[in-house]
Formats: C-alpha cells, sequence, structure tokens
C-alpha cells in the first residue's frame, strides 16, 4: 500500500463545516480516493481560515519545507488544486518543491494523468481559471465598495485619525476628535508640523498604530481635511457628502 499526506484548507472560517469546500468534506473526498487507489493517509495537514491567495499556510509550509519526504511519503493529496492556491505561480512552485522532494501532488477533482503529453497544458489552465476567478471575486468586491462609496458610505481601509470603524460604518472617537481639532487649531496659528507633532507626543497620545506622532503625520491629518468636514472620498471617485459624523465645520 502506497503512502500519502492528506492535505485540506478552507480559506475562511465561516467555511468550515460547509457541504462544497469544508475541511470534513475534503478528508471524505480524499480517504475515498486513498481507498480505491491502495493508498493509506500516514498524517493529515490542515490549514483553516488561510486564504489561497496569501503566502501563509502554516500545515502546507511544514509539508514543503519541513520533515515530509519520500520515503515514506510518495504523495500528497487534495481535493482540489486550488486548495493549494488560486494563483497560478504559487501553485506550479509548490509542484515544483514537492517533485524535489520526489513527491506527487494529486488532485482528486481533476485527474490530469490520463491525458498524457497534454496533462501540464491543461492543469495550467485550470490554473488559470482559478487564478481569473479570483480576480474576478476582487473586482466585484472592488465595485461593491466604489457604489457604496458614490452614496458616501465608507468602503473600508484604515479609518482616519478621529474616527473608529463600528458596523462598517465610521465613528467619531472623542478623544481623537479632540485632538484633531487642535491639530487644525495650531497649524492655522502657525505652528510647524514637528512642534505640533510634539505637544500631541507631550499629551501622551498614539496613532492608530500605536506609534508617537511624527511630522508625516501630522500632515496626513491635515491633507485629509475634507474627510474631517464630512465629505468622502474613495479611490479614483469624486468626493460626496459623507454618512459619517463630521469633527470640523467647513471652511468658507
Amino acid at each position: 500500500m502506497k503512502k500519502a499526506v492528506g492535505y485540506c484548507r478552507v480559506s475562511t472560517d465561516g467555511q468550515v463545516g460547509e457541504d462544497k469546500f469544508g475541511i470534513d468534506s475534503q478528508k471524505e473526498q480524499i480517504l475515498e480516493y486513498a481507498r480505491r487507489n491502495d493508498y493509506e493517509i500516514l498524517e493529515w495537514f490542515i490549514d483553516e481560515g488561510v486564504s489561497g491567495v496569501k503566502e501563509s499556510r502554516p500545515a502546507f509550509d511544514k509539508i514543503i519545507y519541513g520533515d515530509v519526504s519520500n520515503p515514506p511519503y510518495e504523495c500528497v493529496i487534495v481535493a482540489k488544486n486550488d486548495r493549494i492556491a488560486r494563483d497560478i505561480n504559487i501553485y506550479f512552485y509548490y509542484k515544483m518543491m514537492l517533485k524535489k522532494k520526489n513527491i506527487t501532488l494529486i488532485s482528486i477533482s481533476e485527474d490530469f494523468g490520463q491525458f498524457g503529453v497534454f496533462s501540464n497544458m491543461l492543469e495550467a489552465f485550470t490554473l488559470c481559471v482559478a487564478e481569473m476567478e479570483r480576480e474576478n471575486i476582487m473586482k466585484r468586491t472592488a465595485l461593491g465598495r466604489g457604489v457604496k462609496a458614490e452614496k458616501g458610505g465608507y468602503a473600508g481601509g484604515q479609518a482616519p485619525y478621529g474616527y473608529k470603524v463600528v458596523d462598517k460604518k465610521l465613528v467619531i472617537v472623542p478623544e481623537e476628535a479632540a485632538a484633531v481639532r487642535d491639530i487644525f487649531k495650531m497649524s492655522e496659528e502657525g505652528k510647524t508640523l514637528a512642534a505640533i507633532a510634539e505637544e500631541m507626543n507631550r499629551r501622551g497620545l498614539l496613532t492608530h498604530r500605536g506609534k508617537h506622532f511624527r511630522t508625516s503625520t501630522i500632515q496626513t491629518i491635515l491633507a485629509n481635511r475634507k474627510t474631517y468636514e464630512g465629505f468622502y472620498k474613495y479611490g479614483n471617485n469624486d468626493w460626496v457628502k459623507g454618512q459619517h459624523e463630521p469633527i470640523l465645520e467647513v471652511k468658507s
């Protein structure tokens, strides 16, 4: 009986338990394939809530860079190719790394071996389709954010200093809002960026990233006046009346 590793991945925590892509479903498919093809699954490697786009796949990295070798393992079995990666470059990189270990990558949903000399071409095409699907999802997400932004709604990204995100909306943080007003007041009084940053640090305030204020921080806040006046802009869209509460009065 040939020895194998089973690998499963779900890209979000919400997929755990779903019939189509859940861990249990993937395991069942892999075990059934192993039974029919005389493989024994010696070990399972599972990544839960890990995107196929991002580079971090802790469990799969253990297969690639860890002690998994042939012998005893002859192959890695997955339910579907995109469980490894939807990015075709990442996928073929991992496949190459496994081949260096003399380990075969088997996807039970795409049996390329039966197509002989065309197998590599077909495999590449399948991964291209998966990559295009990922790009289309990203485009649809961006379009949805753009539509929301056109109505003045918060469309994502880091909240400006003075606000926090609550239920996907910008909400004022009183202490930060007071600091924002003081920053604009000090700037109008002619104080330098360095002097304003020094004053914020003297008060013990920190940025959203938990860092001390710098001149670049103050410059970013001052450049964002229209947002503080209650307007909103996303990407290349025009400024529109925002749905958030303004911190500053509109400058006449």
